[in-house]
């Protein structure tokens, strides 16, 4: 299974922001329980992060009016070791 954070954007009005919250409720609001959402900053995107077992399957989590827009990015980590030989590649 791995990780992936879902990333949503929409306009910067107001009316942008509460289609989007709409949409996001009707298609399963549940599943954006733990979103983050950066509107009130001024930023209108929301992020999420779950454990799927493929990016399609992350890509079905989202409304089907904004798939198209929508990134989907499979999220990993490094250990100490995997840093330093990715350096080493790069001769820095």
């Amino acid at each position: 299974m791995g990780r992936y954070l879902i990333h949503l954007t929409h306009g910067d009005e107001h009316e942008a922001c509460v289609r989007a919250l709409r949409a996001i409720e009707r298609y399963g609001g549940h599943l954006f329980t733990n979103a983050d959402w950066g509107c009130k900053a001024g930023v209108h995107s929301g992020w999420l992060i779950a454990e799927l077992d493929s990016r399609e399957q992350a890509l079905q989590m989202v409304p089907p009016e904004f798939r198209n827009e929508a990134s989907v990015i499979e999220l990993n980590r490094f250990t100490s070791d995997e840093i330093r030989a990715w350096v080493g590649k790069l001769n820095l």
